[in-house]
């Protein structure tokens, strides 16, 4: 039996992503109302779901809603998170926040002013196995952090509005940041080509360089021919990859206990069996919305809230600068 939440979410934007998020509010007992500029998606989503289907105008105007949850366009992330918080609701917005840094601090800022919850959907961030491979970092499981790389590739979904480096890196580069105890890069470089659509880049890779020596990069594309998401941390002690997209979710965290000895004539790596970490199975989307939900109804600050989105947003926009103008260094 399904328990009704005191705090109620009308979902704006009912498609591609959308239709997840509606999933998942109404399965946890919080969806209140749907909004969607198309008459039939937001018709079959509250017949499915028996919700009303309202206009945007309307749910901000209802007191007795709580919060939104925006799937819409990237561009339009900014101005509808800003006129949700200035009506008073909590809003938690898909990834980017916003697209540069100067409007995402500016609906922070909104935020608090206001006394609401500002989350972003970095998913990966509510995922069990990263959950489980951050407390690995934590706890100093792989001793000192050397370098992150991520991989993030499939073939398509290609897109025009966005490039590459927007639709996927945003997770990637949440994950890095969070793994790296929130410090944020001195250093970032970005290459990106665009082979399928002028002008919008389906493959880019981006280096970051911190001030505690850790490096990292992620790499991006929609014209890899197979899908693949896998994250390797490297410590001094241990070696760990988070790889999604295998199949069997009890392969999908890996420690690698590898030794370097360093001996007169060089280093001589000695190879560890892999050592599969059992990770309790749930849905991350679940969490996530759980999360908003819980945040708003208990006052807590989000995992992956307005500051959080803030640092993704800095380092993607300097790696676009970066990838626009053929790999220039972005410091600072």
């Amino acid at each position: 039996m399904k328990v009704e939440s005191k705090i109620k979410i009308a979902q704006v934007g009912c498609g591609y992503w959308g239709k997840n998020l509606l999933r998942n509010f109404a399965d946890i007992g919080a969806l209140a109302a749907v909004v969607d500029h198309d008459p039939v998606l937001a018709k079959k989503a509250a017949e499915t779901y028996q919700v009303p289907a309202m206009s945007l105008e309307d749910v901000l105007a209802d007191n007795s809603i709580s919060g939104i949850s925006l799937a819409t366009p990237a561009p339009t992330h900014a101005s509808l998170t800003g006129l949700a918080l200035s009506a008073g609701k909590n809003v938690f917005v898909e990834k980017p926040i916003a697209l540069n840094p100067s409007e995402a601090e500016q609906l922070q800022a909104l935020a608090e002013r206001n006394g609401l919850i500002l989350m972003v959907g970095h998913l990966l961030q509510y995922h069990p196995i990263f959950l489980a491979l951050h407390d690995l970092v934590i706890k100093g499981v792989l001793g000192e952090l050397r370098y992150i790389y991520s991989n993030r590739m499939s073939l398509g979904k290609f897109r025009v509005e966005e490039n590459v480096l927007w639709s996927f890196a945003p997770h990637d580069i949440s994950m890095v940041l969070a793994l790296v105890g929130c410090e944020e890069p001195t250093l970032v470089t970005a290459q990106g080509a665009s082979f399928v659509t002028a002008g919008v880049a389906d493959w880019s890779t981006v280096q970051l360089r911190f001030a505690s020596g850790v490096h990292a990069h992620v790499q991006t594309s929609w014209l890899h021919p197979f899908k693949e998401q896998r994250l390797t941390v490297i410590g001094s002690e241990a070696m760990a990859v988070f790889e999604d997209s295998k199949q069997d979710w009890d392969q999908r965290l890996t420690i690698y206990r590898h030794t370097i000895d360093v001996t007169k004539f060089g280093p001589v790596p000695t190879a560890a069996s892999p050592e599969y970490i059992k990770v309790e199975k749930r849905e991350p989307l679940r969490d996530e919305c759980a999360h908003f939900v819980d945040c708003i109804a208990n006052g807590h600050s989000p995992r992956t809230d307005g500051y959080e989105g803030i640092r993704v947003l800095r380092v993607l926009d300097k790696a676009e600068r970066a990838m626009q103008a053929n790999g220039v260094q972005i410091n600072g």
